[in-house]
């Protein structure tokens, strides 16, 4: 059933003001629109735990539309969207989530706001940030997956050429993590849902990194000796850059390729007893299965790339105390549904098949994009070498995916580019230029046709930019040119293999 039919047969002929949108007939949902005042959002909220409530008195007029979808007998998915009542750009803007997180954060919505978009957020079905609502749900997996993107996107449109009267000039998707793999399941599922995507460090194998997380989470608590005190992640983490931050010609503190690096860990095995500056036998072990791949012991299947070098200061993310929530809710709440379930139990042979075919219901490794490159759309994916939560091979593995799929990299780079960020951790932060602005230069591509090459990135810290750098479309990497300071971008060209 197409659901942009029903909706927009049931539009009004005439529906200028926020109040009229509660007249718009949605199948299987219900609508409350409700007027807001300049700077009256937030105004007069409660304190919370001493600080002062949410307040955004910076805000325009907009027409607050608040959304529940009953797609299924067993769906209840809340969704919003900010119009704002002058200064609208023509432009929808779709926002992704984080994890199993079912939110809808304001302070999201405002931000699209502030820049003339239709905003617009989903709960995914659900609230909180765990996945037990999967638990005898699957059809809250549905939407979880993919389903509440979607009815985002078309019921959000309809409200638009409500509102306002013209349809939809562009819409757009931003999101990093699980927003990033929401985006990519949506060019996948659903191509004329959005011109343009940024798929941040995308979770597209959600279910090959839940496998991960429960491998390293088996290793590290194996036994007391199996443990990686986290005063050693930084001990790995010097040496590896001791042994290769030269490879790229630039000592910077950051690897611009870590596949190139072929660190070693038994090189800083301790001699004798266990030191605060070596690692002993056993955590040699852990350190080597966080940067292997997971794999089935009997046939050897990948089902997910491990860690890269550099990564280690993050290590505590999958490595530490505690295994990933994340990942163990995966297992425990949509492919074992038994909330008792422990995740040392977990056989990478016998349980990995029913995994894999669960959890495609939320990966998003489809690499068949030609619907959506047909109409002409947009994607920039990126993603930080440094991720500690979601191994960077994995983007790198999908474009590959897509590329042989599409007819070559060459071909797929008019519609889809990729940017591998040396040094940067889980959508921002790290050793390398995180700071960039991948949505503007996707809206100058899709509305303009400037081709990104490249993306201008910085260091920042505490208001201060110490570094530039090109981010370079995969596969080509920045490479210094000889001459004049590492620091500064104009140093640097994109070269390709």
């Amino acid at each position: 059933m197409k659901l942009s039919l029903f909706l927009l047969a049931g539009l009004p002929l005439a529906a200028a003001t926020c109040e009229s949108l509660n007249s718009v007939k949605v199948p299987n949902a219900t609508i409350t629109a409700t007027a807001v005042a300049a700077g009256a959002y937030g105004a007069g909220a409660p304190a919370a735990k001493g600080k002062a409530g949410p307040s955004f008195t910076d805000l325009a007029a907009f027409c607050d539309v608040k959304v529940v979808s009953k797609p299924s007998a067993d769906s209840l998915i809340n969704i919003e969207f900010w119009l704002p009542e002058t200064g609208w750009n023509g432009n929808f803007l779709a926002n992704g989530n984080g994890g199993w997180t079912g939110s809808i954060t304001p302070a999201t919505l405002a931000d699209g706001l502030r820049r003339g978009y239709a905003s617009a957020m989903t709960d995914t079905g659900h609230e909180g940030g765990s996945a037990a609502f999967a638990l005898g749900h699957p059809e809250k997996v549905v939407d979880f997956g993919y389903r509440a993107v979607h009815e985002m996107a078309v019921i959000g449109k309809a409200l638009v050429q409500a509102k306002y009267e013209s349809p939809v000039r562009k819409s757009y998707w931003d999101g990093c993590s699980a927003g990033g793999r929401q985006g990519l399941k949506a060019a996948q599922m659903y191509p004329a849902d959005f011109d343009g995507i940024v798929a941040g460090s995308p979770a597209v194998q959600f279910t090959g990194r839940a496998a991960q997380a429960i491998w390293i989470g088996q290793q590290t608590h194996k036994d007391a000796e199996s443990a990686l005190p986290a005063a050693k992640f930084a001990v790995v983490h010097n040496a590896v850059i001791a042994a290769c931050d030269a490879l790229d010609k630039v000592k910077d503190g950051v690897l611009e390729n870590p596949r190139a690096c072929k660190f070693d860990p038994k090189t800083i095995q301790c001699a004798g007893a266990d030191a605060a500056d070596c690692l002993t036998p056993a955590q040699v072990e852990t350190v080597n299965k966080i940067y292997a791949d997971v794999k089935n012991p009997r046939t050897g299947e990948v089902y997910f790339a491990g860690h890269e070098p550099g990564s280690e200061n993050g290590w505590n993310t999958m490595a530490g105390a505690n295994p990933f929530g994340v990942a163990v809710d995966m297992f425990k709440y949509v492919v074992k549904q038994d909330a008792n379930y422990d995740y040392k139990a977990l056989n990478f042979d016998a349980d990995m098949t029913a995994a894999m075919k669960i959890g495609s219901v939320i990966d998003a490794m489809d690499p068949n994009l030609k619907p959506f490159f047909d109409r002409g759309g947009k994607i920039i994916q990126y993603h930080g070498w440094n991720d500690p939560q979601i191994s960077p091979r994995s983007s790198v593995t999908y474009y590959d995916l897509v590329a042989k799929a599409n007819g070559g990299v060459a071909k797929v780079q008019q519609n889809h580019r990729l940017y591998m960020i040396p040094g940067m951790n889980h959508c921002g932060g790290g050793d390398g230029t995180a700071t960039f602005d991948m949505f503007s230069a996707l809206t100058q591509w899709v509305e303009k046709g400037t081709v990104p090459a490249s993306i201008p990135a910085a260091k920042v810290a505490n208001g201060q930019t110490s570094r530039t750098r090109p981010l370079c479309s995969y596969p080509a990497t920045a490479q210094y040119k000889g001459t004049g300071s590492t620091d500064d971008a104009a140093n640097f060209s994109c070269v390709a293999p």
